[in-house]
């Protein structure tokens, strides 16, 4: 249970780059968290940093979202943690080769992750959220996601289901109290780039 009346933030690809930052300023302003990612020892090392500069209670999980265990995991946390108050739907993987040089298991991961883990754990907190009568759900986009042209196609493709799910749900929750965010990054210099073989400068 969240010692915070602000309650806790679930972030999810927290162990690195914009999701640990997230964690990061959401504790800041008063937020309990639970860290999601597959690290267990980054995911550590992040928690140890923001509770010691925060004094806010910081849990881990580690889970592979493209693992379905462990994607069930994080949907029944969400669904019955009654200290939840937002998500941030962070995790995520990038490509920037185009078709021709991309491998089609590849592609099929990256639509996994950026947009069915996405979606199963936003079904899974929205209904908790209605029924507590309100909540957070911030999702990590892109500018591609507007620019598709830009990077690799099924990459913002993913990003353009973010963008879409994010405004309809904006309109469709509007009168229950769920806030819905889609932010949309333009190239931001975190270890995006080096798994998705490519370089911010680029």
């Amino acid at each position: 249970m969240s010692t915070s009346l602000k309650g806790i933030a679930v972030v999810t690809g927290a162990s690195s780059g914009i999701g640990a930052i997230y964690a990061d300023r959401l504790a800041r302003r008063g937020h309990d968290l639970i860290l999601v990612a597959r690290s267990q020892e980054k995911l550590a090392e992040v928690a140890k940093r923001i509770a010691g500069t925060t004094g806010r209670v910081v849990n881990v999980v580690a889970a592979d979202l493209n693992n379905k265990a462990d994607l069930n995991r994080i949907e029944t946390l969400l669904a019955t943690d009654s200290g939840i108050t937002m998500l941030v739907n962070n995790a995520g993987v990038g490509a920037v080769a185009p078709l021709l040089e991309s491998d089609t298991d590849a592609m099929e991961e990256m639509i996994a992750l950026n947009v069915t883990a996405l979606t199963r754990l936003t079904y899974a907190v929205v209904p908790a959220f209605v029924a507590r009568g309100g909540g957070t759900i911030i999702s990590i986009s892109s500018a591609v996601a507007i620019a598709p042209e830009i990077l690799n196609g099924v990459y913002g493709g993913t990003k353009a289901f973010v963008l879409a799910l994010s405004l309809s749900l904006h309109k469709e929750l509007a009168d229950k109290n769920v806030r819905i965010q889609a932010v949309l990054p333009g190239a931001t210099a975190t270890n995006f780039w080096d798994a998705a073989g490519g370089s911010v400068k680029q």
